[in-house]
């Protein structure tokens, strides 16, 4: 199993986790978490019984902007940041690393379009493809995110559904077979080539919020659609992460 795949599922373990031992109500002294006392310095309304219920202990509606700064894994494995601006709006911005082993086919399968054959002085004739090996691949992704409160499920849930940009920058060498004209013996070669994506995003997720301390969880599903290189391929990413808010 790949790696990002093992930590992934790790992660998405504890998470869940976490989130059933949530739906049990956290109060602390008087009805507030001790992060909220802490970070308004005021003290808390008493709710008893059956109507008390779990404060957050981030996203007070009072206390908008706030920032989110975390790590992503999955496709792509990136630091992310995110500006929640109000109750409703969020910008996201990703840098990171795509999950080259995804892809491995779809490069093999465009070797013969990166290669020029003009370029070849030496009369190489019958090229195969034979590997590639991804130098880098790097990714970079702002998003304009909507959420949705769904406290009624779960204090802290939000949903979210948004829009981006991505752009992806990725060099590949390629080694290849061929024989010369005149020759009955197969010779290796070797190129590199940068191939630069850029396109639309939709993207729709989870945020979970309802810890101790001001972590914030999220998995998400993104739809790319390249536009520069490949126009008209497209793809689902998309990953679980923990943001620090503050």
């Amino acid at each position: 199993m790949h790696f990002f795949t093992k930590v992934t599922l790790f992660i998405f373990f504890l998470l869940s986790a976490e989130f059933v031992i949530a739906q049990k109500a956290r109060i602390y002294n008087g009805g507030k978490s001790m992060y909220t006392r802490e970070r308004h310095n005021h003290a808390a309304a008493r709710v008893r019984g059956a109507k008390a219920k779990t404060v957050c202990p981030i996203f007070e509606n009072s206390k908008y902007p706030y920032h989110g700064i975390g790590v992503k894994l999955g496709d792509p494995f990136a630091i992310t940041y995110k500006y929640y601006a109000n109750k409703k709006f969020a910008i996201v911005a990703d840098i990171g690393k795509a999950s080259s082993g995804l892809y491995n086919r779809y490069f093999a399968e465009k070797f013969y379009e990166e290669l020029e054959r003009k370029k070849f002085m030496n009369g190489e004739d019958s090229l195969e493809y034979y590997t590639h090996k991804v130098k880098s691949d790097l990714i970079g992704e702002i998003k304009l995110l909507y959420h949705v409160n769904v406290e009624q499920i779960s204090p802290g849930l939000q949903l979210y559904v948004g829009a981006g940009w991505e752009w992806k920058s990725t060099k590949i060498q390629y080694d290849y077979t061929y024989m010369e004209s005149m020759g009955d013996d197969k010779k290796f070669g070797r190129i590199e080539r940068s191939r630069l994506t850029m396109g639309p995003q939709a993207v729709a997720g989870i945020e979970y919020a309802n810890f101790k301390i001001p972590i914030s969880a999220f998995m998400e599903l993104e739809y790319f659609t390249d536009i520069q290189a490949d126009p008209g391929w497209s793809r689902f990413e998309g990953g679980v992460g923990l943001r620090y808010v503050f």
